[in-house]
């Protein structure tokens, strides 16, 4: 039983024990008011009203605003289970490095104290794209952040860069990495069908504005936070239509962290210290996007 301050005016209310006639009357009033006085100025705390049911009361409940919630930040590592992902040029695999770097930003964002922090995968098992997007929205993430690391033609390019949602691609190089991307679901045997283009471009229509500003005030944290310490491709805020940034409600980019074709950008991401610095430069961009993001007042406090 959850004592009260209230608890000696409702015995004095409640009939039998307490004094009757006038005399009882007036020492209900007055203990009431003088409780009334101190919740006002601060000294007991409020309670809610309480109703008698056959003759005796109901213990008051304590009213007071809860702290609102951490903000949920859900972290997607591309590929994983039968899906390797880009191959490197010395033999990694996408899927190892995605996990190792989310794995470290996560730790990071929990030691911070500031969100809630949850995988699609922490461990090494194929989910198909829309799978993904499913477990960011039944946990109603506030932010989605997909990472990776993949593959192009051309060895020599290398670099960070951030990608958001549209129906059509930025660039030919982005609308390759795009089909890639969508193709992973390949993996999952017949049962599992990758949306097709058409589907793709309506799907990217119905994403709400305001969550294409948080996508793309989260790509410019991106790119501001990595500048310092990480190399970016030119152009490095670009955008396709990726299925795993299909949720309509929640902003969402797709990080590479670098590419595995490339040897400087393979040897580099297989270094536990320069993940731990992309995770850094990422925990920056997520708080830059939290500080100062469009539709995040729910957060704020």
């Amino acid at each position: 039983m959850v004592e009260t301050p209230f608890k000696d005016a409702h015995a004095a209310a409640s009939g039998p024990v307490g004094p009757v006639g006038p005399v009882g009357a007036v020492r209900r009033r007055l203990v009431l008011g003088a409780s009334a006085g101190l919740v006002a100025r601060g000294a007991l705390p409020a309670v809610a009203a309480t109703h008698r049911h056959a003759g005796h009361s109901a213990a008051p409940a304590i009213v007071g605003r809860a702290a609102a919630p951490l903000p949920l930040v859900m972290l997607d590592p591309g590929h994983g289970g039968k899906d390797p992902g880009a191959i490197g040029v010395s033999g990694t695999y996408e899927k190892h490095i995605a996990e190792a770097a989310a794995t470290e930003l996560a730790r990071q964002l929990r030691a911070s104290g500031r969100y809630r922090v949850a995988m699609t995968r922490s461990d090494d098992v194929f989910i198909p794209l829309e799978g993904r997007v499913e477990i960011a929205q039944g946990q109603r993430a506030a932010l989605f952040v997909s990472m990776h690391a993949d593959a192009l033609h051309d060895r020599s390019v290398r670099g960070a860069s951030v990608y958001t949602l549209s129906s059509g691609a930025s660039d030919a190089q982005t609308a390759a990495l795009a089909r890639t991307e969508n193709d992973a679901d390949r993996f999952g045997g017949p049962h599992v069908h990758a949306t097709s283009p058409e589907v793709q471009a309506i799907l990217a229509s119905l994403v709400t504005e305001e969550t294409r500003r948080g996508s793309a005030h989260m790509a410019s944290a991106v790119v501001a936070s990595f500048g310092p310490r990480i190399g970016l491709l030119t152009h490095p805020s670009r955008h396709a239509a990726f299925v795993v940034l299909k949720s309509s409600e929640i902003p969402s980019v797709l990080v590479e962290m670098g590419f595995m074709s490339n040897h400087l950008d393979e040897a580099a991401l297989r270094q536990a210290g320069h993940r731990a610095m992309v995770a850094g430069a990422m925990h920056d961009a997520i708080d830059r996007y939290f500080a100062s993001g469009p539709g995040l007042a729910a957060y704020a406090g």
